[in-house]
């Protein structure tokens, strides 16, 4: 519910700002607060007049306009509950997704660590630009909620995709965001991602297919849903929430341990090398010099094992495997050995799935042997289902 929240609207320069205005009433009639913020370029389309009289307080525009108390984006980021940005215009996406603040709408945005909102609209050549693809990415991959434009007639025009989102469904969108409950709220997590990397020499090294994609998508759900998120990933991640880098077994075995100490649980989703080289080159190994490398290999860190050895009481680990043939005989043989509360396993023969995929399937078995299957979906619905099993969100 959206009651008595404290909705902030950002209105840029598109033909649909003038939709915004049954936006706002159909916030206020739910009993939310309402401010407008605007770019310059928003001032062609509609006046902020019509948005003072709607919401009965000042339109918010130029970026010091209250600088002897509060600059307006901190005062702004303090009052909100969640940003909402409708329409939003290409431009104003690629500053947001390149960190430009040269406008208090963009201030706003570099600053705002709350729920964030995008409803894009525009022509479908630009929405279809490559570059504003690679944008609406990257917003995604940190946690902004992007309400996708429709398909139909346009202002310019033309049919196409680039329409603005109905009020309907950025309202819902909103609305979601408070009534869905946060079964994870004063929790830290720990979650580990991607393959590590061990050195042979400077430039080469021993490693495996791992994309960080399903520990990515486990820890976006997880802080979603209230958590105190450690992403601890050997991929560089861009996130509202704390992310670690660790290159190597040993690396992550180090922070893992750290973090672990004061958390709720632990998820390894991460494909730790198994073996690295007993002695690594200071210099690159020149191909001219030898026709033959023998490489001395050495056992990492049992990651898994040794935090499973040194958990406390309430504390519970969810450990990965992945394996190639006889799935649920090696999941169960590991989940004993490693004593670990959950296995996730998931069989890398598959093409459609696992390594590089944006899709899974798997099995989870729990510490009494007891086997859920996940069928195959996104990453990101299986993050969610994961964690709604482990974490019985119902109690």
């Amino acid at each position: 519910m959206v009651r008595g929240k404290n909705i902030l609207i950002g209105i840029t320069g598109g033909i649909a700002a003038y939709k915004v205005c049954e936006l706002i009433r159909l916030f206020q009639k739910n009993e939310a607060n309402v401010k407008v913020v605007m770019t310059p370029a928003a001032l062609e389309f509609v006046t902020p007049l019509t948005f003072e009289t709607l919401t009965r307080d000042k339109v918010f525009i130029e970026q010091f306009a209250n600088v002897e108390k509060k600059p307006e984006h901190i005062a702004l980021c303090d009052w909100a509950d969640v940003f909402v940005i409708a329409p939003a215009t290409a431009n104003t996406i690629g500053k947001i997704a390149n960190g430009i603040a040269d406008n208090l709408m963009t201030s706003l945005a570099c600053a705002f660590k709350k729920p964030f909102v995008l409803a894009p609209a525009m022509n479908t050549g630009m929405w279809e630009n490559e570059f504003v693809q690679q944008n609406i990415s990257r917003l995604k991959n940190a946690g902004y909620k992007i309400v996708e434009p429709e398909e139909g007639f346009l202002a310019c025009g033309t049919n196409g995709t680039g329409r603005l989102a109905s009020i309907e469904e950025i309202y819902d969108t909103v609305e979601k965001l408070f009534s869905e409950k946060k079964y994870l709220l004063n929790k830290k997590i720990v979650i580990t991602a991607g393959g590590t990397k061990e050195n042979i020499d400077p430039v080469r090294y021993i490693g495996n297919y791992s994309s960080g994609k399903m520990g990515e998508a486990i820890a976006d759900r997880a802080f979603e849903l209230g958590a105190e998120v450690v992403l601890i990933s050997s991929v560089p991640f861009k996130k509202p929430y704390r992310v670690i880098l660790a290159v190597t077994a040993k690396e992550m075995s180090e922070f893992v341990k750290q973090e672990f100490r004061d958390a709720d649980s632990l998820i390894m989703a991460a494909a730790v090398a198994d073996y690295r080289p007993f002695e690594a080159a200071e210099e690159k190994i020149k191909k001219e010099d030898v026709e033959e490398i023998t490489l001395r290999l050495v056992k990492n860190p049992d990651i898994l094992s040794e935090m499973c050895k040194i958990k406390k009481d309430g504390q519970n680990i969810l450990g990965f495997c992945a394996e190639s043939e006889n799935l649920e005989e090696n999941a169960k043989k590991k989940i004993i050995k490693k004593g670990c509360d959950y296995i996730a396993a998931n069989d890398i023969s598959r093409k459609d799935i696992a390594f590089s995929s944006d899709y899974n399937e798997m099995i989870l078995i729990d510490k009494n042997l007891n086997i859920r299957h996940l069928k195959k979906d996104t990453k990101k619905n299986i993050a969610s289902e994961l964690l709604e099993l482990v974490y019985d969100k119902d109690n």
